[in-house]
């Protein structure tokens, strides 16, 4: 066995198990039930979004299931930092942005509030430092890490408390730029739900690459499961949770371990600069996704002992923690949304 494949037991992918079944059923849901299931999945925010719904009308779930995919789309022609053209590269390019839209100024003002809980752990303005390591790793780098006189320079460009809201300007120092990947995709499950909410759907589900909302039950009153996955064995699961009106994001680190390139880690602690190495894996259980995930980053950056502490000190909130040495850990409350027939 190689050393890929031995490490593969460590990746964990969140994945909606009961799709299977779901699919399998359909067919004794709709003769019970007079419901239909329907699913889309599409390639969103750089990643793979499904939406799946409950409905008594096909043609009633397919445009429900569409408006809530615009939604997502909305959010990142908006946050998106690959689009030249949205408020966010806006904002990073000028250092000021006017007549911010209220999705924006809503998120990053929420993001100030998980940065002041976790001093400083989370922190959107950590993109100076992001770009410093993914430009040495990339062609025409050095594939050395920056020194530490480059990350304490690149670092006196990343304080969320430097970031201004006056009515709808925003504005931030020169050369300070955001990154919402740690809070955006959270804030679009949740918008594509209000959508499907909107609608009238009582019984759905979003997912968007592993950060998911689940609400109402399924037609025959079962909540949702959900499944940490671990790869290497095939219908094999750290943890298989059951979710009815929550949502769980998963942030990780997997990919550092297979190649000096991956080692530019997506997830770097904004207080140090340098990537965070003391957990595999944090999954957060929280009421919306966007707590979800921006508290998944949250706890992977903080570590063990201060991740669990932050997570016991919020009410409705749990976590599931993998360690660097592989240990599982749980918050107080986890193993209650956790089915333990499996």
């Amino acid at each position: 066995m190689d050393m890929r494949t031995a490490l593969l037991f460590v990746l964990i992918v969140i994945v909606s198990i009961s799709l299977p079944h779901l699919y399998n059923n359909q067919e004794t849901d709709l003769s019970q039930n007079d419901q239909i299931f329907y699913t889309d999945s599409r390639s969103i925010m750089d990643t793979t979004v499904t939406a799946a719904i409950y409905d008594s009308d096909t043609e009633h779930a397919v445009q429900t299931v569409d408006k809530a995919f615009g939604r997502v789309a909305q959010t990142d022609e908006i946050m998106s930092s690959y689009k030249n053209d949205s408020q966010l590269n806006m904002l990073n390019e000028n250092n000021r942005l006017e007549d911010a839209s209220e999705e924006l100024l809503f998120v990053i003002d929420r993001s100030t509030y998980y940065s002041n809980i976790s001093n400083g752990a989370f922190d959107i303005t950590i993109k100076p430092i992001l770009d410093l390591w993914s430009a040495k790793f990339s062609p025409g780098g050095t594939y050395q890490p920056p020194t530490q006189e480059e990350i304490d320079t690149t670092l006196e460009l990343v304080d969320y408390k430097k970031i201004v809201i006056e009515g709808n300007t925003i504005s931030t120092d020169p050369g300070m730029k955001i990154v919402l990947g740690g809070i955006a995709k959270g804030y679009a499950v949740d918008q594509a739900i209000g959508s499907l909410i909107d609608g009238g759907i009582e019984s759905c589900f979003v997912d968007a690459g592993g950060d998911g909302r689940y609400i109402g039950t399924k037609p025959d009153g079962s909540k949702w499961t959900i499944g940490l996955q671990n790869p290497e064995k095939q219908g094999d699961f750290i943890a298989v949770m059951q979710l009815e009106n929550m949502a769980v994001a998963t942030s990780g680190n997997y990919e550092r371990y297979f190649s000096d390139a991956a080692k530019v880690s997506h997830i770097s602690d904004p207080r140090t600069g340098y990537s965070s190495q003391g957990l595999i894996s944090a999954t957060v259980i929280a009421e919306t996704t966007m707590d979800a995930d921006a508290l998944a980053t949250t706890v992977f950056v903080l570590g063990e002992k201060e991740g669990l502490e932050l997570i016991e000190s919020l009410e409705g909130i749990e976590c599931l923690i993998i360690t660097s040495d592989k240990r599982i850990l749980r918050s107080s409350g986890f193993t209650t949304y956790e089915n333990t027939e499996n």
